[in-house]
């Protein structure tokens, strides 16, 4: 896990701050400014829309009164009078330039059309002749047309023989308008916008791209609800529009206006403003963290140097200097430390002191304890050698006794000296720890006293390891004593299962004794611990462990069971320098 120095999580706290205010504020300006944008985009295409109504009722007043006039024109009256359908199609040529149109018809009574003039070919005599009978069993005036692809706003107007009420109708007189492209145009100036005409699904004129407008038309229909003309966001090719659909009929066929406005371009200023925002956000957070860095700098240096302080006094560094800077609280901090670590260097000197005392006289009580039965049974054999009426035999047995008092005061000597030992006396060799781990069976085997117990050796893998041969037999020793002396008599078994395992050496000793009595089982590898043992001194264990720490490794309690009691010893199967050697003591 990486560790953060308190400036730095200072500096990155600003950061992630000034990053998440920046961001929020942002955000939150460019959906107002956005809501704001389609809001006003969307009162546009309303206003486009009313526009177009203003321009439409100008256009089909003018329409209307074009159509009046022409209808009452004497000249009409009396060439509706020939019924002659050449004599019409010719001389109404001039009529129809009086007030131009982009369409002109003129019928009889019965409504088969005796003349017809278009500005560009559209709707012919036959399709106009059958549009003029369509519409008339209506009342309207006004008409959409469509034929040949063209849409054509049409105004009808009756003529009369005399006046409206009392004349003669000589014919119908029809007048419109196309809904072109160049109208669209016009419309597309007077109300700012995109222009786009439908007639029924079909696309009749638009000011839009022609590679749009198949899209458009794909879109619209489906999109639009014209009983609610409000804007609708839509997608054509990579840019997003604005819509708003009206209907210009009331009963069919169905002719619909729509009114675009490009999003993409109106918000295009909007990303410029963020983009600067952006940039002005990114230098206001760089200038603060140099700012703030600098503050943090000054003012977590004493911290700084105090953490070096207690680093020091980590490592046992009392004298380490601090700074002291008066008047605020760190250095009150500092001071406190300082107290602190004078307080702890005494209590450590008087610990250590009376540590020292307790372990010397734990150790001679216990060596006094331990050496005075042997040497009581040596004085004791030596008084009765001193008779003259023993034996050879009888002197034999004397000696022998003396001999075993003087091998348990070299042991007891030998513990001690193995104890004390520095680890820089390891002299260690690469080979199998089989061959140690066999001779401390042998060893073990070779005492009267635990030749009835049966120890077996197990191996998994080749076991081999940088180790002292002679140290490590003495720890399987000592283990392999503390198994045997706990097992019953009869039915004791021992066992020794060494194991490779992750780059090192697990050497277990499982016995099925009664186990490891609870009340010693967190103090079991201190020296001078003994529990329910007729000898000993309490060294064994700790000289296992003191062994085990030498080489690198280590030694534990794995199962304290009844009936399986298993030490588990380990050692490194590479070499290990002193210097780690030392930590793994700590």
């Amino acid at each position: 896990m990486v560790k953060l120095r308190l400036r730095t999580k200072f500096l990155l706290s600003l950061l992630l701050v000034s990053a998440g205010v920046t961001c929020a504020t942002l955000w939150m300006v460019g959906r107002s400014v956005r809501v704001q944008l389609r809001n006003e985009i969307a009162e546009n295409l309303a206003n486009s829309v009313v526009v177009f109504h203003d321009f439409q009722r100008q256009r089909e007043i003018n329409l209307a009164s074009s159509a009046e006039l022409l209808a009452n024109l004497p000249s009409l009256k009396a060439l509706m009078t020939t019924r002659d359908a050449a004599t019409i199609q010719d001389a109404s040529t001039d009529i129809w330039r009086l007030a131009p149109s982009d369409l002109f018809v003129l019928a009889d009574p019965t409504g088969i059309v005796l003349a017809i003039h278009t500005s560009i070919p559209g709707i012919t005599r036959t399709t106009a002749q059958q549009l003029l009978r369509d519409s008339s069993g209506t009342d309207q005036s006004m008409l959409w047309w469509f034929g040949g692809g063209h849409l054509y706003q049409v105004f009808l107007r009756p003529i009369y023989f005399g006046g409206p009420k009392d004349g003669t109708v000589l014919g119908v007189l029809g007048v419109g308008h196309e809904i072109s492209n160049a109208l669209a145009v016009e419309l597309s100036h007077v109300a700012s916008s995109e222009v786009a005409f439908f007639y029924e699904k079909g696309l009749i004129a638009s000011t839009l791209n022609p590679p749009l407008h198949a899209e458009l038309a794909e879109v619209i229909p489906v999109a639009s609800d014209i009983s609610t003309p409000s804007a609708k966001e839509i997608r054509l090719g990579d840019e997003t529009f604005l819509a708003t659909t009206v209907q210009l009929t009331s009963v069919s066929p169905v002719v619909r206006l729509c009114v675009l406005k490009s999003y993409d371009k109106a918000a295009a200023f909007l990303n410029r403003l963020n983009q600067f925002l952006v940039a002005l956000g990114v230098l206001a957070v760089v200038a603060g963290s140099a700012v703030v860095f600098l503050i943090c700098y000054t003012f977590t240096k004493p911290l700084a140097n105090l953490v070096s302080g207690v680093h020091a006094l980590e490592t046992g560094d009392f004298a380490y200097p601090l700074t002291d800077r008066r008047g605020d609280e760190v250095a009150e901090l500092t001071i406190a430390f300082d107290r602190m670590r004078s307080t702890l260097q005494r209590t450590q000197q008087e610990l250590l002191a009376s540590e020292r005392l307790a372990t010397i006289g734990r150790t001679a009580s216990s060596i006094s304890h331990d050496l005075r039965h042997p040497l009581t049974a040596i004085v004791a054999n030596a008084e009765f050698l001193c008779a003259d009426n023993l034996d050879s035999a009888q002197r034999e047995d004397l000696y022998g006794e003396i001999r075993t008092a003087v091998d348990q005061m070299t042991d007891l000597v030998d513990s001690l000296l193995e104890f004390s030992q520095a680890r820089e006396s390891l002299r260690r060799v690469f080979g199998p720890v089989e061959e140690s781990v066999a001779h401390a069976v042998r060893a073990v085997q070779a005492d009267p006293e635990f030749q009835h117990v049966k120890i077996a050796v197990s191996r998994e893998g080749r076991c081999e390891a940088w180790f002292d041969p002679k140290k490590v037999e003495r720890a399987v020793v000592n283990l392999l004593l503390n198994a045997c002396e706990f097992v019953a008599p009869n039915s004791g078994q021992v066992a020794v299962n060494l194991r490779e395992n992750d780059g090192r050496v697990e050497i277990r000793v499982i016995d099925n004794g009664p186990g490891v009595a609870e009340q010693i089982r967190d103090r079991l590898f201190e020296p001078f611990v003994s529990y329910a043992k007729q000898n000993g001194i309490g060294l064994g264990l700790a000289i296992v462990q003191k062994i085990c720490q030498d080489h690198g490794g280590d030694v534990c309690l794995e199962s304290a069971e009844p009936g399986r009691t298993v030490f588990r010893l380990t050692l490194p199967s590479v070499l290990v320098p002193v210097s780690d050697q030392v930590g793994s003591r700590s």
